[in-house]
């Protein structure tokens, strides 16, 4: 699934577009329908990927600084070996006995805290989410959701009213209560996050709703990025639990190693979620998610209901996401991703200090976002003009964030030094010519 709300994503212009190009942008409208978007002004024709390039017809490589779908490098090997053999040997469903299924669970479970030692597979981290809505309903007798404002967590009609993001033309269901993320700019986050958590409880009592879950990407990628400090989460689930709601932290973003210092961002603040929703990076591209969970919270689910998905868990993708995990070990990824991610960010940081366009920096491990600013304000048009200039530079990022001001920086776990470094020359460049 794409994880990028529609508002920050660009719309095709003409530019510099060849005969080719504007041919398929035609061919495109015509074939997909009008709710499809395609990025950058000047859209990007693909056509082969390798480690942290994507190449186009013509050979010319572009650095990929934005795909957390391809986790450990565009068309890894290994991860291609261990799919291919799976697909030319058995591609089934979980309806039928397979060892492959049960020894990638086995494995993925241990990278989590005991009490969450049941996994539920799905294609995509929007159906992930979507479970975990229908689990937390039977679970809690609720259905109040609460989400942060500018949440996106899928695009199925459960999940699509709980993302604000998606924007007004998908309206958020009355069921739904946002807060503000937590942001340590403006205070104590934890303190300051847990009050507003508990303001929507109140608020959903108020309109005789019974909270069912608290859901939130838990670096809170679309709001902007917030993973610091440590801890701040632990006192918005206790408020959630204590109002009878579940918490779940959906690692879709942040999940299988890209923080650098842990497998999954709720680790960094000390708190083990009800449900963990799991999504893009587990397969490499393959679709293949999940949902982790505690066992009570299916218990009342899972006496009355059964649940199945045609290819979710299918003998393929875990086959591939068995691979996945293995090269994310063997290669040291996460390690990688503190390392890459701190030298990143303190470039980022030199770099803000000779341009002033570049304002507050965040960061864990591999993914890091700069505020673009003019006079110390939010620019999200110098920020769009940024991506697009950008993407000239044959450097491939995007923007977020409730005003679409902050450049997203999300590359392949194996991305190197040597390429922080190639990103951070072109985007002098672009900053120079900007001015």
């Amino acid at each position: 699934m794409t994880r990028d709300p529609m508002p920050n994503a660009f719309v095709p212009g003409q530019g510099e577009l060849g005969p080719t190009e504007t041919a398929m942008v035609e061919r495109r409208q015509r074939l997909l329908g009008p709710a499809y978007r395609l990025f950058y002004e000047t859209p990007v024709h693909l056509v082969r990927g390798e480690g942290v390039w994507l190449y186009d017809p013509d050979g010319n490589a572009y650095l990929d600084t934005y795909n957390n779908v391809a986790s450990v490098g565009h068309c890894h090997p290994r991860v291609v070996a261990a799919q291919a053999a799976q697909a030319a040997q058995l591609a089934t469903h979980t309806r039928y006995l397979h060892d492959g299924v049960l020894a990638y669970a086995e494995r993925l479970l241990a990278h989590f805290p005991a009490p969450l030692s049941h996994v539920m597979f799905t294609c995509t981290g929007s159906e992930a989410n979507d479970l975990a809505l229908r689990l937390a309903r039977a679970a809690t007798g609720g259905t109040g959701v609460i989400v942060t404002t500018n949440a996106y967590h899928g695009v199925t009609a459960s999940v699509a009213e709980c993302s604000p993001s998606l924007g007004p033309g998908v309206p958020l269901g009355p069921h739904v209560r946002t807060v503000p993320p937590p942001d340590a700019r403006h205070g104590d986050p934890g303190t300051t996050f847990a009050a507003h958590v508990q303001a929507a409880i109140d608020d959903l009592a108020r309109h005789g709703i019974r909270p069912a879950l608290l859901m939130v990407d838990t670096v809170f990628s679309s709001d902007g990025l917030f993973a610091d400090p440590p801890g701040f989460l632990t006192p918005a689930a206790a408020a959630i639990r204590a109002a009878g709601g579940l918490f779940l932290a959906d690692e879709v973003q942040p999940g299988f190693g890209r923080t650098g210092d842990q497998m999954w961002g709720f680790q960094r603040h000390g708190v083990t979620p009800d449900m963990v929703s799991l999504g893009k990076p587990m397969g490499n591209g393959y679709p293949v998610a999940a949902l982790v969970l505690q066992p009570a919270v299916i218990a009342e689910f899972g006496a009355k209901a059964r649940y199945f998905n045609t290819f979710g868990g299918n003998a393929v993708a875990a086959a591939t996401a068995m691979a996945v995990l293995s090269v994310i070990e063997d290669e040291g990824l996460m390690a990688n991703a503190a390392q890459v991610g701190a030298t990143f960010r303190a470039g980022l940081a030199a770099l803000a200090a000779r341009y002033p366009a570049l304002g507050d920096i965040r960061s864990a491990g591999l993914f890091l976002a700069v505020d673009i600013v003019t006079d110390g304000q939010p620019d999200p048009a110098r920020a769009a003009r940024m991506v697009n200039d950008l993407r000239a530079e044959r450097i491939l990022i995007s923007a977020t964030g409730p005003r679409g001001h902050v450049l997203k920086i999300r590359p392949p776990l194996v991305f190197s030094e040597d390429n922080a470094a190639f990103f951070l020359d072109r985007m002098e460049v672009v900053l120079r010519r900007q001015g």
